[in-house]
C-alpha cells in the first residue's frame, strides 16, 4: 500500500458533491425504521396517560383482549422487569422505565401498548382501552424563582465566577440587566419515532429510527439485562432527529417488550401527538444577563443567570451560559444554571442544546449595549475580542469570529446602516437589520472503524456512524477516500449498525469528526500492512485513547448572523426578509452538504424566533398545541432569501482539521431577528417567539 506521507491527495474532500443516498430517498427505495420487510409483524400502539400526575386505579385489559386481531395488551400488571439503574449520559433514567408501575409521572407517559395484527387494529384497541386515574396536584408553573429551584449539576464543569461584578459596574458607563425567556420546544423531525423489533434465538434484533446505533444498543441491553454482544439495533436511514432521537426512545422499548411477549415480530411507530407527548423537548429557559461597559464598550462585567426546566425522573443540563464562557473578554465573568422540577416530559438536548435559548439572551442584552452607547453592534462585538478563554484562560485552538463578522457585515452592505431604530419606512412597514454572533463548543467522542482492503482493489470501510439526514455517507466516503489515497468510486461504506463497533452518535456537533478520526486511524493502520490482493486485509482502530490530546485548547465553532426583516405595525406581522450567515467550522469536508446544515440550522433558528412554542393548560398540566397545526414551525413561506458561506478555517490537533457544522447555525439565528425586530420597531421583544399579538402590546 503506498505510504501515508507521500499518498498525493486526491480531492475528495472539499469537492461539492450530492449526497449518495439522494436518489434513493426521492424515488422511496430507501427503507426507514417503519418499513422493514418481515414475515408475521404486529403492530403496537401506545396508549399515553392523560393526566399530569396521578396513579392508574383501574386497567381493564380484558376489556379489548377479544378485539379483532388483538394479541397483547400490556401494562404495569404484566410488563418485563427493567433494570431501574439503567440510564443515560446523566445517570439513571426514569423516563426508561415504562410499564413499571402505576404512577403517572406527565401527561403523555405511556401506560400500556396494545399489539394486534394490524395497526389499524391495534390503534383501535388501544383508543377502546378503559384506563382510570387517582389524579394528583401537578406543578408545571416553570419560573426561576420557583421554590424548588436548585443549582443544576455540573457535569460539564463549573460555572464562571471570574473577577469581581461590584467593581465592574462601578467602572461601567452603561449597565443592562435585563430577563430573556425560550418557551418549550419540540423537536418535530419529519420521520415519527418507530422501531420493529424481533428475536432470534437468544439475539435481540431491531431496526429503529435513533441517532446513534451503538449507544441506544448500549442502554437497551443494560435495560433489559441482555449481553450487548446479543443485541443488534440498525438506524439504516432516519428521517431527521435533531436531539430527540439521541436516546432510547419509548418505541423501542415497548417494541421489544412487544417481541418478547408474543414471540413476534411486532412494530411501533409513534403517532404525531404521542411524539410531541411521550418525546423529550427542549426545556423552558428564564434568564437574566447583566452586561456593564465603559464609555468605549469595552465590557467591564457579565452575568449569566440562567433556569430551565428539568423533570424528577431524571436529571439533565441546558447549558445556557456556555457561550457566555467564551465569546466576549471582561474582568469579571459570572454564570450561574439553576434547574427547576416540574411534571412535565423529560427534557433532553434539542439541536444547539443550551446554546440556542442561551445565545438568544446573551446576544440580545449585547445589542442593547451597543443601542445605549450608541455604537455599531459589530464593532461592538469585536472590540470584546478576547486573546484567550475569557474563563479558563486556556489558548483557543482557532478563533475566526471576526473574520465571520467583518465578512459577514461586508456582504450584508452593513456599513449603509443606520444604527438608530424605526427609521426605515416601505409604505406601511417598518424595516430594520440585526445581528448576533456567537460560538459552540467542538472536539471529538470515541469511535472505532473498520477498514478492509477487498481483493478486488476496493476498501469497506464500516463504522457504526449514524446518517440522520446531514450526508454522513456522502463526507465518510470522502474521508475514508483521502485518507487511503484512493478514488471515491473505491469506497464502500457500512454504517448505522450497532454490531460494526463502538462510535460516538449523530449529536453534539461531534459525529463527523468522531468517525472521520477513527477512520484516519484506521487507514493509518491499513497503510501499514502488507496488501497483495490475494486475501482480505482488515484492521480495526479505536481513538479511546487519542482523545486526552485535545486537552488544554478551548474549541468553538464560529457564526455571525445577520438578518433583515419587515414588521407591520398594523397587524404585527413579522416577515424575515434576508439571513445572512458566515461560519467558522474548520476544514469543510463537503461544501454542499456542510451549506445544506447551516442553511437548515438557521431556519431552525427562524422559527424558533417566530414560531415554535409548546402550550401546555394550566389546569390540567397537559400540551395543547400536539400536532403541527397547533405547534407551527417554518413553512416554505417563512423561509427567505438564504445565504451561508465559510471563512477559512483549520481545527488543529485534529485529523483533517474540521470541526462541525450541525448545530452553529441554529445558535445565532433568534438573536439576530430579534435585534433586527428592535430596529425596525424601535421596542424591545425578550420572550420568544415573536407573536404578532406580543409584536401588537408592545406599539
Amino acid at each position: 500500500m503506498e505510504d501515508h506521507e507521500t499518498t498525493p491527495p486526491r480531492g475528495a474532500i472539499g469537492v461539492a458533491r450530492p449526497r449518495a443516498e439522494g436518489p434513493g430517498k426521492v424515488s422511496g427505495r430507501v427503507r426507514y425504521a417503519a418499513d422493514e420487510p418481515l414475515e408475521n409483524l404486529a403492530f403496537g400502539h401506545l396508549v399515553t396517560a392523560p393526566v399530569t400526575r396521578g396513579r392508574i386505579t383501574r386497567l381493564d385489559a380484558a376489556a379489548v383482549r377479544d378485539m379483532p386481531g388483538v394479541l397483547a395488551v400490556i401494562d404495569h400488571t404484566n410488563a418485563p422487569r427493567l433494570n431501574p439503574e439503567a440510564g443515560s449520559f446523566f445517570g439513571p433514567d426514569g423516563t426508561l422505565q415504562l410499564l413499571q408501575e402505576a404512577d403517572v409521572p406527565f401527561a403523555g407517559r405511556p401506560v400500556a401498548l396494545v399489539v394486534a395484527e394490524t395497526w389499524e387494529q391495534a390503534r383501535r384497541a388501544a383508543s377502546a382501552l378503559p384506563v382510570e386515574y387517582a389524579i394528583e396536584p401537578h406543578d408545571i408553573a416553570f419560573t426561576a424563582e420557583h421554590p424548588a429551584a436548585r443549582p443544576a449539576l455540573d457535569l460539564f464543569g463549573p460555572e464562571a465566577a471570574l473577577g469581581d461584578p461590584d467593581a465592574g459596574l462601578a467602572a461601567s458607563a452603561v449597565v443592562v440587566d435585563e430577563r430573556y425567556r425560550t418557551p418549550e420546544e419540540h423537536c418535530s423531525a419529519m420521520e415519527p419515532h418507530s422501531a420493529t423489533a424481533w428475536w432470534d434465538g437468544n439475539d435481540l434484533h431491531a431496526s429503529d429510527s435513533n441517532q446513534g446505533p451503538w449507544i441506544v444498543a448500549a442502554a437497551l441491553s443494560a435495560l433489559f439485562g441482555l449481553d450487548q454482544r446479543r443485541v443488534h439495533i440498525r438506524a439504516e436511514h432516519v428521517g431527521g432527529g435533531f436531539g430527540s432521537k439521541g436516546l432510547c426512545g419509548p418505541q423501542l422499548i415497548l417494541a421489544v417488550m412487544g417481541a418478547t411477549l408474543t414471540g413476534r415480530p411486532v412494530q411501533v411507530t409513534l403517532t404525531r401527538a404521542q411524539v410531541f407527548l411521550a418525546t423529550a423537548m427542549r426545556p423552558p429557559t428564564d434568564q437574566r444577563v447583566m452586561i456593564g461597559a465603559d464609555a468605549d464598550g469595552r465590557f467591564q462585567v457579565i452575568r449569566h443567570d440562567a433556569a430551565f426546566a428539568v423533570s424528577p425522573l431524571v436529571e439533565y443540563i441546558e447549558g445556557c451560559t456556555e457561550p457566555t464562557k467564551a465569546l466576549y473578554a471582561a474582568p469579571a465573568i459570572h454564570t450561574t444554571l439553576t434547574a427547576v422540577p416540574v411534571d412535565t416530559v423529560p427534557p433532553y438536548s434539542m439541536r444547539a442544546p443550551g446554546a440556542a435559548p442561551g445565545s438568544f439572551a446573551l446576544e440580545c442584552a449585547v445589542d442593547e449595549v451597543a443601542e445605549r452607547l450608541g455604537m455599531d453592534p459589530v464593532e461592538l462585538r469585536s472590540r470584546n475580542e478576547p486573546s484567550a478563554g475569557p474563563v479558563s484562560g486556556l489558548p483557543f485552538s482557532s478563533r475566526e469570529l471576526t473574520a465571520c463578522l467583518r465578512e459577514g457585515a461586508r456582504r450584508f452592505g452593513w456599513a449603509e446602516r443606520d444604527h438608530r431604530p424605526r427609521l426605515r419606512r416601505e409604505g406601511p412597514l417598518l424595516t430594520g437589520t440585526g445581528v448576533a454572533a456567537t460560538s459552540f463548543g467542538v472536539g471529538a467522542f470515541p469511535s472505532s472503524a473498520s477498514i478492509t482492503a477487498e481483493t478486488d482493489g476496493t476498501f469497506t470501510v464500516s463504522i457504526g456512524a449514524s446518517d440522520i439526514g446531514t450526508g454522513a455517507r456522502t463526507a465518510l466516503g470522502a474521508v475514508a477516500a483521502d485518507t487511503l489515497g484512493v478514488e471515491i468510486d473505491r469506497i464502500r461504506l457500512r454504517i448505522a449498525d450497532s454490531d460494526l463497533g463502538m462510535a460516538w452518535g449523530a449529536g453534539g456537533s461531534r459525529g463527523t469528526t468522531s468517525w472521520a478520526w477513527a477512520i484516519t486511524e484506521a487507514a493509518g493502520l491499513l497503510r501499514r500492512e502488507k496488501i497483495d490482493g490475494r486475501r482480505p486485509v482488515t484492521v480495526t482502530a479505536d481513538t479511546s485513547r487519542l482523545l486526552g490530546d485535545l486537552m488544554g485548547l478551548e474549541r468553538h465553532a464560529y457564526s455571525a448572523v445577520f438578518a433583515e426583516v419587515t414588521v407591520d405595525p398594523a397587524t404585527g406581522e413579522i416577515r424575515v426578509r434576508r439571513l445572512l450567515g458566515m461560519f467558522a467550522i474548520g476544514r469543510v469536508v463537503n461544501p454542499l452538504l456542510a451549506r445544506s446544515q447551516v442553511v437548515g440550522g438557521m431556519i431552525g433558528g427562524l422559527s424558533m424566533a417566530l414560531h415554535e412554542e409548546g402550550v401546555r393548560d394550566p389546569h390540567t398540566g397537559r400540551q395543547v398545541n400536539a400536532d403541527f397545526a397547533g405547534y407551527h414551525i417554518a413553512a416554505h413561506a417563512d423561509v427567505p432569501d438564504i445565504e451561508a458561506d465559510f471563512v477559512p478555517d483549520h481545527e488543529p490537533g485534529i485529523p483533517l482539521g474540521i470541526k462541525g457544522a450541525g448545530e452553529i447555525g441554529n445558535v445565532g439565528t433568534a438573536a439576530a431577528i430579534a435585534n433586527a425586530v428592535w430596529h425596525a420597531t424601535g421596542v424591545r421583544h425578550r420572550t420568544l417567539p415573536l407573536r404578532l399579538d406580543r409584536v401588537l402590546e408592545s406599539r
